[in-house]
């Protein structure tokens, strides 16, 4: 072995062999595979989701962004690492911090310090605020138009009526509205129910970022007929029968509730009935029909009428029947003989004349005769 050693050709052929080894390495380290797996990589991971670190039963934050997109440099290795498990975390901590605003800096984690790290945005804006809860009516509401023609829309109630909102005391401070919309299909025309979700507003209708409980209500919607209530008013046609004073007539309701559209019923002011008096004979009540005009109904068909009255007799009719002596005839001569001694004294005791006969005629009588006629 040692002879082999002291051989100059071994020795050579040695030193061959390790200069192809060294020259196949520094080739190996110096070719284009070798520069990719070692080489640098950019790329943007997006949307990756910020934590808050705060008194959060007693305080509120706005301002910090729900997520940021963190663009990551080095190694591809570590670069696709990161990309993929995305196991890292963006945060800020508040919790050292008092009420009011402050500008802070976005933090990372669990990311290779080989690799250089870029946050978008890098540094926020955030208001520290008084966490505070406040009850609020909800108000429902819907669009008018979906209703039919002829239906008004009579009412809304959400239950439950009230809702709890938290926020930032400043935020809670500029509700201005707390709504329930209802949505539906064009020509709604009877009551229905709905879950709505409940928004809150400020004074120019933009939405506030606040916390509801509950989130939705129960909409009960009631939907009717356009109605209005109108006086009654008696308009009395033809004549009383004979022997009959309609003294009074009162009647009952006085005023009715009539349905229709809008343009119809609005043109009403009063709804008449029109009372025959020639139908009216004696003291009790009557009913009439209520007559409304095309496309209008009312809450009552008929109207009572009370009718007062009096009933007259008619004048007393009187038929009398005379019957008398004839008259003498010309010829005729009357009984009483002129005295034949127009010197003879009167008889100081005259005789009594003779007695007058019981019998009377009762042509020598008078008799009256009354019919009383009632109508």
């Amino acid at each position: 072995m040692d002879k082999m050693m002291d051989s100059p050709w071994v020795l050579r052929i040695i030193a061959l062999i390790l200069a192809c080894l060294l020259f196949f390495s520094v080739r190996t380290e110096l070719s284009p595979l070798s520069k990719t797996i070692t080489s640098e990589q950019t790329t943007v991971i997006r949307d990756v989701p910020v934590d808050v670190f705060y008194d959060d039963k007693n305080l509120i934050v706005t301002g910090i962004p729900k997520t940021v997109d963190v663009t990551i440099k080095g190694p591809m290795p570590l670069v696709i690492q990161a990309q993929s498990s995305r196991d890292f975390s963006i945060f800020v901590d508040l919790s050292k911090l008092l009420i009011g605003e402050h500008n802070v800096a976005l933090k990372y984690e669990n990311i290779s310090d080989k690799l250089q790290v870029t946050l978008d945005p890098a540094t926020v804006k955030v208001n520290i605020e008084e966490k505070v809860t406040q009850e609020f009516r909800v108000d429902p509401e819907m669009n008018n138009r979906l209703i039919e023609q002829g239906y008004v829309l009579e009412g809304m109630t959400a239950d439950p009526a009230t809702v709890y909102v938290t926020g930032p005391k400043s935020i809670i401070e500029n509700i201005s509205y707390v709504k329930a919309t209802v949505t539906g299909e064009k020509g709604m025309k009877e009551p229905f129910s709905q879950v709505a979700t409940v928004k809150v507003l400020d004074r120019d209708l933009n939405k506030l970022d606040v916390k509801i409980e509950p989130e939705t209500v129960k909409v009960q919607v009631d939907i009717g007929a356009y109605s209005r209530e109108l006086p009654v008013v008696l308009k009395e046609v033809g004549n009383a029968a004979d022997g009959i004073i309609v003294n009074k007539l009162t009647f009952n309701p006085t005023t009715v509730k009539v349905y229709g559209r809008k343009s119809i019923i609005d043109a009403l002011t009063a709804i008449p009935i029109e009372v025959d008096l020639s139908k009216i004979t004696e003291s009790k009540t009557y009913e009439f029909d209520v007559k409304l005009p095309e496309g209008v109904t009312s809450s009552s068909a008929k109207i009572k009428v009370k009718a007062d009255i009096t009933k007259v007799e008619q004048e007393t009719t009187t038929t009398t029947t005379t019957t008398t002596t004839p008259a003498p005839t010309p010829d005729a001569k009357p009984d009483t003989k002129p005295d034949s001694n127009p010197d003879a004294k009167p008889d100081p005791n005259p005789s009594p004349p003779p007695e007058e006969s019981n019998d009377h005629s009762e042509d020598n009588t008078t008799t009256e005769k009354t019919e009383d006629i009632d109508s």
